[in-house]
């Protein structure tokens, strides 16, 4: 017998993205500008990409005068950017430890998603205890499965820890020291997930030779990577 409700359309499944921004005092001025731009920039493309099989999930948290999630995870298209403000110190291990309860959080990160990318972007050095909320995330869990992408603004920002966010992907980690640049790492975010919404398993990241970019100036150091897993579906 004929039955219409046989007949449904499959749930898109989700690709998060999770942005770790510094917002603390010293990314006053241009910086905090360049990155309100930049990101807004990105949910524009993201928007544009989001398809029937695939939704591009994104989720912001800050650091600065407080740890804040200052976007929950949002469809991309939805997502309504409200500026980022300087101000306050560097918590980065307390922005780190918000990121993995969320990704841990198997409602809030369902198993059913597709492997997230996180990125941080720093112009300092973080003040408060770091170094173990940064081990449990690259290291334990399903935070540590996860695609990691780092920049580092500025001359002042902490490579040493910058670096050891990455290690083990396929990534390098970026600098940049004018907009250009940093708008172009996020041009290079941007490919990075969209590439993976067009691929037949949008677990697997692209490796870093695949991501072309119009002009190219974005400076890189390599930090000992190597390819990160391509697992299939199911991949929590």
């Amino acid at each position: 017998m004929f039955n219409p409700k046989e007949f449904t359309t499959p749930t898109a499944k989700p690709l998060p993205v999770v942005l770790l921004l510094d917002v603390s005092s010293s990314m006053s001025g241009d910086k905090i500008e360049n990155l309100n731009k930049a990101v807004e920039d990105m949910l524009d493309t993201f928007a544009q990409e989001e398809k029937m099989e695939t939704e591009i999930l994104v989720s912001v948290i800050t650091f600065g005068n407080q740890v804040e999630l200052h976007v929950p995870y949002t469809k991309a298209s939805q997502v309504q950017w409200q500026g980022l403000q300087a101000n306050g110190m560097t918590p980065m291990g307390t922005a780190l430890k918000m990121a993995k309860a969320m990704i841990e959080d198997k409602e809030t990160t369902p198993s059913r998603a597709y492997r997230p990318t996180i990125v941080l972007v720093s112009d300092g050095q973080p003040n408060d205890s770091w170094e173990r909320p940064l081990e449990d995330f690259i290291s334990e869990g399903r935070s540590s499965k996860c695609d990691r992408m780092a920049m580092a603004i500025g001359r002042d920002a902490d490579e040493t820890v910058l670096k050891r966010f990455i290690e083990g992907t396929p990534h390098d980690l970026f600098y940049a020291e004018n907009a250009g640049q940093l708008h172009e790492f996020f041009q290079r975010v941007t490919m990075s997930v969209t590439m993976r919404t067009q691929s037949k398993n949008p677990n697997v990241v692209p490796a870093p030779s695949e991501i072309k970019l119009d002009g190219g100036s974005v400076k890189s150091a390599t930090a000992g990577n190597t390819t990160a897993p391509s697992d299939d579906e199911g991949y929590w």
